[in-house]
């Protein structure tokens, strides 16, 4: 377990997919995920399954200290040792958590367990440019843009460049002041 001051990370349970299926049915959740279609129970399911099978990522639950309350989910993904590298995704699966702090939060714990405890030398995301909120979020994090794949996405009648970030063990440990 993952502890911060007012969010922890825990594995993922089977449980939690009942959350999930609630974000994956809030449109605003989607939106800013640009995850176009709805998810069944029994897809969640399996989901869970095959990612706790899988021993080239982590699943975490974000849950609230204080009401201990699943309030999203994260996951580092494709998990290269080789190369000491991973990606990373977070969803938060109410808007009603939304600029609280607890998204950077979580981000702060997993870049402490990916270079701290993972010993990984990078962490790279992708994030959609409608999704402003977490673009701030990231950078003030210390992720740096490293490039733009226009257009990517074309979800409720627009387009939306899919934004490449990333962040080195170097950047993590000495931040620029």
């Amino acid at each position: 377990m993952q502890k911060g001051r007012t969010v922890y990370l825990r594995p993922v349970r089977k449980e939690d997919m009942e959350s999930f299926y609630k974000a994956v049915h809030d449109e605003d959740i989607r939106y800013m995920t640009g995850t176009k279609r709805v998810f069944t129970m029994d897809e969640l399911y399996e989901h869970y399954e095959r990612i706790t099978s899988d021993d080239t990522r982590f699943d975490f639950a974000i849950c609230l200290l204080d009401r201990d309350e699943l309030i999203g989910d994260l996951s580092i993904l494709e998990i290269d040792r080789v190369n000491r590298k991973a990606g990373f995704r977070i969803a938060l699966h109410s808007t009603d958590h939304f600029n609280k702090g607890y998204g950077t939060e979580a981000v702060q714990l997993v870049q402490r367990f990916v270079f701290k405890e993972l010993q990984l030398n990078r962490l790279q995301l992708e994030v959609f440019s409608h999704n402003i909120r977490a673009v701030k979020v990231y950078e003030k994090a210390g992720f740096k843009k490293e490039g733009t794949l226009r257009q990517a996405l074309h979800m409720n009648d627009r387009y939306s460049d899919e934004i490449i970030m990333g962040m080195l063990k170097h950047e993590y440990e000495e931040p620029e002041t």
